[in-house]
């Protein structure tokens, strides 16, 4: 069984549509068509319904997945083994992790470390409502939930610390509230419930319970830029706020804590270019463990 034929099989099965499944793997569209009608010619069955809206998986289609998913899975241990002969990773990872995080602190940390290994191809993407590492969608990720289901690896890279913040200005205009009832006055900087891809996420609702009114924006980015402009009070990464003198920490005895989980697939768990990035990612964290923590997580703490 030809592995092209089989990978652009993959491709269509996981995507629906010829024309995408060609995009990501580089090939034009009739090459695609060719490729599966050679692989249905050789196996004397249809595995897709080809309609104009996309292509749908036939029962031999359905049956075959599983077959080829496990083709995948040999060739990329076989890879990933020959891969650890080589003394300097090369190739490409994806990393997808939540967009404060990756912008805040893995963009300019990834940055450096990809400028060290000339071989090697690094992709921070930011983290999507769901994604699946066994798609290839992401070789590594980083994620605000421990997961309950899949095949994955799972390590825990460090709990993180959140407090309430405003901007100096706002605080001259606003007043600075001194407890928890006095938030009645302000307006909160809350993200947006339909972009609330975690249920560590949750602690939104202390301020949008608490506040006169709310400005919602769904990025963690948006929100920073927000409350740094006066726009009201918001729940912020500590390790963010610790770089923006502008800001001020309000109720300090309030804070919230939550836990980065690193996740990748046993696939390719192995192969030098994930390790790589995986152990430099888990060294950068245990290394700046004080930075996530900034008050070693003894501070006060909210529902």
């Amino acid at each position: 069984m030809n592995w092209d034929h089989l990978q652009v099989f993959l491709a269509v099965a996981r995507h629906g549509q010829m024309l995408e499944a060609g995009r990501r793997l580089g090939l034009n569209h009739a090459t695609v068509a060719r490729r599966l009608e050679a692989l249905e010619g050789a196996l004397g069955v249809g595995l897709f319904h080809r309609r104009p809206n996309g292509s749908t998986l036939t029962e031999a289609g359905e049956s075959l997945v599983p077959v080829a998913e496990r083709i995948e899975a040999e060739l990329m241990a076989t890879a990933a083994r020959l891969c650890a002969l080589d003394a300097d990773p090369s190739g490409t990872v994806r990393i997808g992790t939540p967009d404060g995080l990756g912008n805040l602190f893995l963009a300019r940390e990834l940055g450096l470390f990809a400028s060290r290994h000339a071989n090697l191809v690094v992709e921070l993407v930011p983290l999507p409502r769901s994604f699946s590492l066994s798609r290839r969608e992401a070789d590594l990720a980083i994620g605000l939930d421990r997961p309950t289901h899949g095949r994955l690896i799972l390590s825990k890279l460090t709990d993180y610390s959140l407090g309430l913040y405003a901007g100096r200005d706002y605080i001259k205009r606003a007043g600075l509230p001194e407890r928890e009832d006095d938030l009645a006055k302000h307006t909160a900087v809350i993200g947006v419930d339909d972009y609330a891809y975690a249920s560590a996420l949750d602690y939104m609702t202390f301020l949008q319970d608490r506040a006169r009114r709310v400005f919602r924006c769904a990025g963690t980015i948006g929100q920073l830029e927000a409350v740094r402009a006066g726009a009201g009070i918001g729940i912020l990464h500590d390790f963010a706020a610790a770089d923006c003198p502008d800001l001020v920490r309000v109720l300090g005895g309030t804070s919230f804590r939550r836990t980065y989980w690193l996740m990748s697939h046993p696939d390719n768990h192995d192969a030098r270019r994930v390790a790589a990035c995986r152990d430099f990612i888990v060294r950068r964290f245990r290394e700046e463990r004080d930075r996530f923590l900034p008050d070693g997580g003894r501070g006060g703490t909210a529902p």
